[in-house]
């Protein structure tokens, strides 16, 4: 009944997100470096944040300085230059003010961002769409001329007759 070595590891839940947090009514002044974990800002930090994970400003918490961060949330205020590798969201009740740099950005119905916004390069470069070659017309060499949308001229679209290829006319369209 209690014997914990039948347990997998696949049966366990997941462990709830690490956060040190500053709470409301604290103020650090100076540099703070947070690791992947997580921050969560209740209070008042002015300096500079540098933070490998997710960096959370509550309603009551305010930011001035520079912050950089992996991902940060924001539904309090942050002042000052913001550099954010992948995602910056800023919540109904969040401000953002001053030179930011985001992977990408999400702002709710209430939020706000002031000040000058840049788009960081994404991290992974797409990978190229292959080219497919065409298909050969039965019989001979060369490609087969094909239309893409199947529709041949002359025919009426919605009440409309568009003109064969080549000749167009302008007063009736």
């Amino acid at each position: 009944m209690f014997n914990r070595a039948t347990k997998t590891p696949s049966n366990r839940t997941p462990a709830a997100p690490v956060f040190t947090i500053l709470s409301e009514g604290t103020r650090w002044q100076g540099e703070l470096q947070a690791g992947a974990d997580g921050l969560r800002i209740e209070g008042e930090l002015e300096g500079t944040l540098m933070s490998d994970g997710l960096v959370v400003v509550a309603p009551t918490g305010h930011m001035r300085g520079t912050l950089h961060a992996r991902h940060l949330t924001v539904t309090g205020r942050v002042e000052g230059t913001v550099r954010v590798a992948e995602c910056l969201e800023i919540l109904g009740s969040g401000w953002v003010e001053g030179e930011v740099e985001m992977g990408t950005l999400v702002v709710d119905e209430g939020g706000t961002l002031q000040g000058n916004c840049v788009r960081l390069a994404p991290l992974r470069p797409k990978e190229p769409l292959p080219l497919l070659p065409r298909k050969e017309a039965p019989g001979s060499s060369t490609p087969a001329a094909t239309s893409q949308v199947g529709i041949t001229p002359g025919t009426p679209i919605h009440g409309r007759e568009f003109p064969p290829m080549g000749r167009v006319d302008r007063g009736r369209y």
